[in-house]
């Protein structure tokens, strides 16, 4: 290798630079042989000519001096490392040396790093080269983690503090990103007195003459805004904000310029500037709710929100969907009012933000609905349909379009509804959307992700029917479905439902339908089927499923006597010697089998719950209805009441004389008549009782023929007020039961001997 590397070209160098990474990275050689035949190979090449080369090869260098010992990195590296980092050295190797100085810091002691290393570092900052100015400073994070608290602030915050006033704006942007990131190392003394001034100082050449560092400090304020939180005045905390406010709309409100080429090319560059600047302003967003306070966002942050939700440009609306769940989670109660960006995030023309929000989708649909209620009912309530045309038109987007992974990862996050909305919106808006996908969806991952996520919506719905209805499709467009394709998916759906279900509800619905395709034509079907019988027979509990375990060694026995394929009959074999071995689980508890008895009792308790509520909802519903009819029945006997009397009044005053026989019992039983005929007073006049072919042939107490009651019944239905009451109801009249009737008439025809009588008949009616 050493004598071709001497002249090899750049792929070879390349390729020699990752094999030497790659035979420490295995430890196919110990690091002492390592460190004798490889580091000093490694050492020769890292200044090579081209830049390209350097760089694999410092690459393999930084990685090395990560496992070699102390002793030969001081030996082998430390001691050549003073001479190179010399200002008579090439640039390429100070670059180097500044790189592996950062790598050493963390390898030595404080003292040491102070004695052999500090020296060089001092040395380097003040070299000629901004390149290696740029590059040291760089590398003094790393050197200030090393050497502690005390000597960052006595060697390298000056050293810093020069950096940041250096001519070159690359350095400038060197310098403040290290003091951003090494705040935590300073004190508050440190902070106000040096970091602040500097900052501003940042902030105000930034828009005015030094635009290049603008995007770094876009990227950097939420961090350095909440490192410098408890030294800030109230007007240097709100000259901060401001400062966020504009970068956060920056290039939005910019007017045209003249259409000369070379000034559309700087307003294209100055234009990609500006958006990466809000891009980072997006990516600092929950950074700056820490720094307002989540109390004042409406007040304060919701219009810079809604501007960043609503950026003309992806890359904006992607790094807030990314960070969306951030948010949610710094507003708490008051994450209600975001729900319509979340909508318009949602519905976003650009996959890509739908696949950043995809990521934690179900823990904001959370907070949305059950932390969102806390503030406000009618708010969630309000929200909720929203959500639901936006997830489902997210979907069907995802499906129309050919990034199919997308798709995926937005049904496997779909899986969270049952958590957010009820079982009927879940199976009218989403449940059907599964099963079309599973039949017709091209792409095997899509198909596996709608198939799980339809069984758990499955396992959480409410009413039994709805999950009948379900199970059969399964089985009838699936399992017996004419496709083998759909036969297969049947079969990975099967899988799903006896990873979310109990053995029980396999067993009782699809555990014959899955041994039924022990028939199937395809080889392929009867293949993965055999795959699944190990699954299949563990969901058997015996005795109470011995039947279904003599199905399925009949199924088994029939395959290996009658099965044609070899590759089949090969693992139909190999599935026999398997299932032999497998213990089936008894209905009572044992050791083994505790964990997974355990897991399978709750989910039975689980399913039965759901059965039980929807009982109990069924019967809910029951009583109100019987309710809202008693109430409804008390309202029609009140206003037929009233109607009843007047009625009754003017029947009673043409009643013909009879005899003096009305006793006092005969007053008690019509009295007792009336009430029970007001109590029927709901229901609708039957036809027969429109006519007269029937009238009653028993006398009543008073002793009169059938013919004397017949002879009232046509009285008392020609009678004006009769009919005036039945043309009032329009037909729909209700008049009190058959035996009721007779009674009635009968007693209008009871005659009086005096006054005093009559008058204590119309009394008690």
């Amino acid at each position: 290798i050493q004598e071709v590397l001497h002249v090899a070209g750049v792929e070879m160098q390349l390729t020699a630079a990752v094999s030497f990474l790659t035979v420490l990275q295995e430890e196919s050689v110990s690091i002492h042989t390592y460190s004798h035949s490889f580091l000093h190979i490694i050492l020769q090449n890292v200044e090579h000519r081209d830049a390209g080369v350097s760089n694999a090869w410092l690459e393999t260098l930084l990685a090395v001096i990560e496992a070699l010992p102390k002793e030969t990195i001081r030996h082998e590296i430390l001691n050549p490392l003073v001479s190179k980092a010399q200002l008579s050295q090439t640039l390429q190797s100070r670059l180097v040396s500044c790189k592996i100085m950062g790598k050493l810091a963390n390898k030595f002691e404080a003292h040491i790093i102070k004695r052999d290393i500090l020296p060089l570092v001092k040395s380097l900052c003040q070299d000629v080269e901004y390149e290696v100015r740029t590059c040291i400073c760089r590398q003094l994070e790393h050197i200030a983690q090393g050497i502690g608290t005390e000597l960052t602030k006595t060697v390298v915050l000056p050293e810093l503090v020069e950096l940041a006033r250096d001519e070159g704006s690359s350095v400038r942007l060197a310098a403040f990103e290290t003091l951003v990131n090494l705040l935590d190392m300073f004190d508050a003394d440190d902070r106000s007195q040096t970091v602040l001034p500097l900052v501003k100082s940042f902030c105000e050449k930034s828009f005015k003459a030094d635009e290049s560092i603008l995007v770094s400090l876009s990227f950097h304020l939420g961090k350095l805004c909440n490192g410098l939180y408890g030294i800030f005045t109230p007007e240097q905390h709100l000259r901060f904000f401001e400062f966020y406010k504009k970068l956060s709309t920056l290039g939005l409100q910019q007017e045209n310029g003249h259409s000369d080429n070379q000034l559309q090319l700087q307003n294209l560059e100055q234009e990609k500037k500006h958006i990466l600047v809000r891009k980072n302003c997006a990516y600092n967003f929950p950074a700056m709710i820490v720094f307002v306070d989540p109390k004042n966002f409406h007040l304060e942050l919701y219009s810079i929100f809604f501007c960043l939700c609503h950026d003309p440009e992806v890359p904006v609306r992607y790094t807030m969907a990314l960070s969306f769940y951030e948010v949610a989670k710094l507003l708490n109660s008051g994450v209600y009012t975001i729900h319509k960006e979340l909508v318009t995030l949602l519905q976003d023309e650009s996959l890509e933000v739908l696949d950043a929000l995809a990521g934690h989708l179900p823990e904001i649909l959370e907070l949305m609905t059950n932390v969102g209620e806390n503030s406000g009912s009618e708010n969630k309530l309000l929200a909720i349909p929203d959500l639901i045309t936006a997830l489902t038109t997210a979907e069907q987007r995802a499906a129309t379009s050919l990034k199919w992974r997308t798709h995926e990862k937005l049904l496997q996050k779909y899986a969270c509804l049952p958590h957010i909305i009820s079982s009927d919106q879940i199976y009218y808006r989403f449940l059907h959307r599964m099963l079309t996908i599973i039949l017709t969806n091209n792409v095997l991952p899509v198909q596996k992700a709608a198939a799980r996520t339809l069984c758990v919506y499955l396992r959480y719905n409410r009413k039994q029917e709805q999950r009948h209805e379900v199970i059969q499709k399964l089985i009838e467009q699936l399992g017996q479905g004419k496709s083998y394709w759909n036969r297969l998916r049947f079969l990975d759906t099967c899988e799903f439902i006896m990873e979310l279900f109990s053995k029980s509800f396999f067993c009782k619905y699809f555990f014959l339908p899955v041994l039924e395709l022990t028939h199937d034509p395809v080889a392929n079907v009867r293949m993965k089927l055999c795959y699944l019988l190990p699954k299949v027979k563990s969901t058997l509990k015996i005795p109470a499923d011995k039947h279904l375990l003599q199905q399925l060694e009949l199924c088994i026995r029939k395959l290996l006597c009658q099965e044609k394929d070899k590759d089949v009959l090969t693992i139909v074999k190999r599935t026999v010697l398997e299932l032999d071995r497998m213990e089936i689980s008894v209905d009572a508890f044992q050791k083994r089998f505790y964990e997974n008895d355990l897991l399978d009792q709750e989910k039975e308790r689980q399913e039965h719950l759901l059965l039980e509520m929807e009982q109990l909802e069924k019967e809910k519903q029951q009583n109100e209805g019987r309710s809202t009819n008693i109430n409804n029945k008390i309202f029609e006997k009140k206003r037929r009441d009233s109607k009843t009397s007047s009625v009754l009044a003017k029947s009673i005053t043409l009643s013909i004389p009879g005899s003096s026989s009305a006793t006092s019992a005969g007053k008690e039983d019509k009295k007792s008549k009336l009430v029970r005929s007001q109590s029927f007073s709901t229901q609708a006049l039957h036809p027969k009782y429109s006519t007269l072919d029937k009238c009653p042939n028993k006398s009543s107490a008073t002793g009169y023929t059938s013919s004397g009651v017949g002879k009232n019944c046509m009285l008392s239905f020609t009678d004006d007020s009769f009919r005036t009451h039945s043309s009032g109801n329009s037909g729909n009249v209700a008049f009190p039961s058959s035996s009721s009737s007779r009674n009635l008439f009968n007693s209008t025809d009871q005659k009086s001997n005096g006054n005093k009588e009559s008058q204590s008949r119309k009394m008690s009616m």
